[in-house]
C-alpha cells in the first residue's frame, strides 16, 4: 500500500495519525459517508482525504457504494478479528451469556477496558428487553456505567486515580460526579464483588455487572445486564455470578 510510504504531512502530524483519524470518523451510528465528509471530520485537506480514502479502498479496509459513499470494508474486519484477544474473550463468553439472557430476559453485555472507556465487546438482547444505549463496539465512561465501575473499581491505582482527576460528566441526575463520591462506590464495588448503577446512564434502567478473571487472574472484562430501573437485583446477581464463574473456567482462571 503506496500510503505507508508517504512522508509526515507539512502539519507534522504522521501517516499513521491521519489513517486513524479517518478511520475513527466511523462510529456505530455513523455507518456510511462521502470520502467529503471523512475529511472534514478527520481534519484533513479535500485531497489528502481523498487520496488516503482511495488507498484504504484499494486496500480494502474501507469500500465504496455504488452512490460512492465509503463504509469500513470487510478487510480490516478479517485483519481485526485475527488472533484477537478480544474475539478469544467473545467466544469464551457467548454459551455463558446465552444462558443469563435467556434467564433474566434483559440485556446482558460483555465490556472490557480500553483507552480509560467501557468497550463492548458483545450484547444480547430479546424482543421484550427494556431501554438500553450500548451498542456492539460502542463506549461508556467508566464512572457512569455499571461494566465502567466494575472495570474501574479492579483496575490498577493509576487508572482509578486519573479517572478520579479528569471531569466526571453526568448522563443523568444520578451519575456519581463527586470523585469522593466515586472513590466510595468503588470501595463498595471491591467489597461486594458487583457494581449496581441505577439510573446512571439512562433514568429508566439499572445496570447490574460483575468481574470475570482471566487465567492470571486479573479482572479481563465486566460481565453485566440491564434490568428496568426498579426490578429486582438479586436474581439478576445470581445468573451473572454463575455465568462469570463459567467464562473464567473457559479462560482457565481457578481461583
Amino acid at each position: 500500500m503506496s500510503f505507508l510510504l508517504m512522508a509526515n504531512s507539512t502539519s507534522g502530524d504522521s501517516v499513521t495519525d491521519r489513517l486513524v483519524r479517518v478511520l475513527e470518523t466511523f462510529t456505530p451510528t455513523r455507518t456510511v459517508q462521502t470520502a467529503a465528509e471523512i475529511g472534514r471530520r478527520a481534519g484533513l485537506p479535500g485531497s489528502s482525504a481523498h487520496r488516503i480514502v482511495g488507498e484504504l479502498v484499494d486496500a480494502g479496509l474501507l469500500e465504496r457504494d455504488d452512490d460512492r459513499r465509503i463504509r469500513i470494508g470487510m478487510r480490516l474486519w478479517e485483519l481485526a478479528t485475527r488472533s484477537s484477544q478480544a474475539l478469544r474473550l467473545r467466544q469464551a463468553a457467548m454459551p455463558a451469556m446465552e444462558r443469563v439472557q435467556a434467564r433474566v430476559r434483559e440485556h446482558t453485555q460483555l465490556a472490557i477496558l480500553e483507552q480509560d472507556e467501557a468497550l463492548f465487546l458483545e450484547r444480547l438482547s430479546g424482543p421484550d428487553s427494556g431501554s438500553n444505549v450500548t451498542r456492539i463496539a460502542g463506549r461508556l465512561p467508566l464512572h457512569a456505567s455499571s461494566s465502567g465501575l466494575v472495570l474501574l473499581a479492579f483496575g490498577d491505582r493509576d487508572l482509578q486515580e486519573r479517572i478520579l482527576a479528569s471531569p466526571l460528566p453526568p448522563l443523568t441526575r444520578e451519575t456519581i460526579t463527586d470523585p469522593a463520591a466515586l472513590r466510595r462506590k468503588l470501595a463498595e464495588v471491591r467489597a461486594l464483588g458487583h457494581a449496581v448503577a441505577r439510573g446512571f446512564i439512562e433514568s429508566v434502567s439499572t445496570g447490574v455487572a460483575v468481574p470475570v478473571r482471566d487465567e492470571t487472574g486479573a479482572v479481563a472484562a465486566a460481565l453485566s445486564v440491564v434490568l428496568r430501573r426498579d426490578d429486582p437485583v438479586e436474581p439478576a446477581l445470581v445468573e451473572l455470578h454463575a455465568g462469570k464463574r463459567d467464562i473464567e473456567r473457559s479462560l482457565g482462571f481457578r481461583g
